[in-house]
């Protein structure tokens, strides 16, 4: 079988409730606190960008921006951006974006999230694979962040 070089699948068991990991993934601030990003806004709005600062060690150079999708509460949240788009010095605009897909399920002992980031296709060549890579690696810490953050506050 083939892997997918287009999306990067993620989930994860955390033993909060839906609307704690709900919380968690829409207030800005929480988002912020185990994303590692400090927003300029007091809330996400579809169709809307959010933006802010990067606080991950490393990183703290850039800015940080997402474009809204879609917001279902307590069941779906997602949002366009430009993969590792580190190179301060770079313009992302004209690029594609990928898209991220949390999604919530009810599970025994807690909540499932799942997070879909696809797209990666359509990602300039030049940039695509280092971009994947990074992301997958960046999912799986996120992952074990978000699994900290609401197992503490």
């Amino acid at each position: 079988m083939a892997e997918d070089t287009d999306r990067i699948e993620r989930q994860i068991l955390l033993k909060a409730s839906r609307s704690r990991v709900w919380q968690a993934l829409v207030q800005p601030k929480a988002f912020g606190q185990w994303f590692g990003v400090v927003f300029q806004d007091e809330s996400f709005a579809e169709g809307e960008h959010a933006r802010g600062r990067i606080t991950y060690p490393g990183y703290e150079h850039l800015q940080f921006d997402f474009l809204v999708a879609c917001i279902e509460p307590e069941c779906r949240f997602s949002f366009h951006w430009h993969p590792y788009a580190v190179d301060p010095n770079k313009n992302y605009d004209d690029e594609p974006t990928t898209l991220v897909m949390f999604e919530l399920e009810e599970a025994s002992g807690g909540t499932l999230l799942r997070v879909v980031e696809s797209g990666f296709d359509a990602i300039p060549a030049e940039r695509r694979a280092e971009a994947f890579r990074m992301n997958s690696q960046g999912w799986d810490e996120q992952m074990e962040n978000i699994q900290r953050h609401v197992a503490t506050h």
